[in-house]
């Protein structure tokens, strides 16, 4: 009966949502119980030689614990991912990386599994990531799906934030229940972006890289269906004969030419939160032509080096950017409710998405 009696710490439903998510075991106590037993019970359950491999085997340990007649309950509906704001018992789905600021990719996997609120719920997805600025949202096929199918799904969206691939993935189970298992090529495409973003930089467009953990796809996207789905922003995951598989395509689901391409979408939404936060230092400065100047510099010395590790278009920086911060980005009235407006343009490298060669035939007299 003590503040700090095992069932006090551990209760079946705690009253804080962070208890509830990081306890792992809810402990009820019958008369007569004592901490011997408790104690044999907790080393039943992970020290046990399906959990934890002996000293001899290759295996690593397995913290499984099988469930049985329980319920999943309901099917999770758009309002329930979109989530609520609650700063007392803490925010759930969606609302809950609102304040988290470092996150830029988001995606939702698990919806992929029920036709009825996938698009629903990809809605929800594209609202927050629209809300947070800077965050681009994963899209998935549904299992399955034929190629009429998925090109008729992506005709419900229309964005630049929002990326489509095509189709799942197989993989090994790792629970080792199943041989294989088949799931949403979300995780991987987010790995994939992490990793381009890592190894070459977020103007690499994250395409044509190895889907590690792969076995195969689902479907074999074959080059006659790539250029049927490549055109309207669906990008598919395919299989080469030698080069293993791979990430082939990498287009936003928006009409916008402009917009076309992942990485240059990814790259103008850096720049603008680079830009954002390295200037932070100007805010309540007095806003007159000696912050304009610096202003330009700092921004101009950021581009300068982006230009510099060759990821603006140009021969020279005049070519491959500007930046203006005077009076003529600003007028009186925004002088007057403290506003200081800045002007940059910058040239993006587009990806080689179409590698053409012009062959032509040479006579030895010519």
């Amino acid at each position: 009966d003590g503040a700090r009696s095992l069932p006090s710490v551990l209760p079946q439903t705690p009253q804080r949502k962070q208890e509830a998510l990081i306890s792992p075991i809810a402990c009820t106590l019958k008369a007569g119980i004592t901490g011997a037993q408790v104690l044999a019970a907790l080393y039943s359950l992970f020290d046990g030689a399906a959990l934890s491999p002996g000293a001899n085997s290759l295996q690593d340990p397995r913290y499984l614990i099988t469930l049985a007649g329980g319920s999943d309950g309901g099917v999770p509906a758009a309002i329930d991912y979109a989530g609520e704001t609650d700063e007392i018992k803490g925010s759930t789905g969606l609302a809950a990386l609102e304040a988290v600021e470092d996150v830029s990719i988001v995606m939702l996997p698990a919806a992929a599994a029920h036709a009825d609120t996938h698009s629903a719920v990809l809605m929800e997805m594209l609202k927050h990531c629209r809300r947070m600025r800077y965050r681009v949202g994963i899209v998935d096929s549904r299992e399955g799906m034929s190629l009429g199918e998925v090109r008729s799904f992506r005709n419900d969206f229309d964005d630049s934030r929002l990326a489509l691939y095509h189709p799942w993935v197989v993989i090994s189970d790792p629970t080792g229940q199943r041989r294989e298992i088949t799931v949403p090529p979300a995780g991987f495409m987010a790995g994939v972006y992490a990793r381009t973003d890592v190894d070459r930089g977020v103007h690499k467009s994250p395409a044509n890289e190895v889907v590690l953990g792969a076995l195969r796809f689902e479907q074999n996207i074959n080059q006659f269906q790539q250029e049927l789905l490549n055109p309207n922003g669906i990008n598919c995951l395919r299989s080469f004969a030698g080069r293993g598989h791979r990430v082939w395509g990498g287009r936003t689901l928006s009409s916008d030419p402009e917009w076309k391409y992942l990485n240059v979408r990814r790259y103008f939404l850096y720049l603008e939160r680079s830009i954002e936060k390295s200037t932070q230092w100007a805010v309540f400065e007095p806003n007159g032509e000696a912050l304009w100047a610096n202003i330009r510099s700092t921004v101009a010395d950021f581009l300068f080096n982006e230009w510099k590790n060759g990821r603006l278009l140009g021969g020279a920086p005049k070519d491959a950017y500007f930046v203006r911060c005077d009076r003529s980005t600003m007028t009186q009235n925004d002088l007057d409710n403290g506003r200081l407006v800045c002007v940059v343009g910058v040239a993006p490298l587009r990806p080689a998405e179409f590698v053409i060669f012009r062959i032509g035939q040479k006579t030895a007299d010519a």
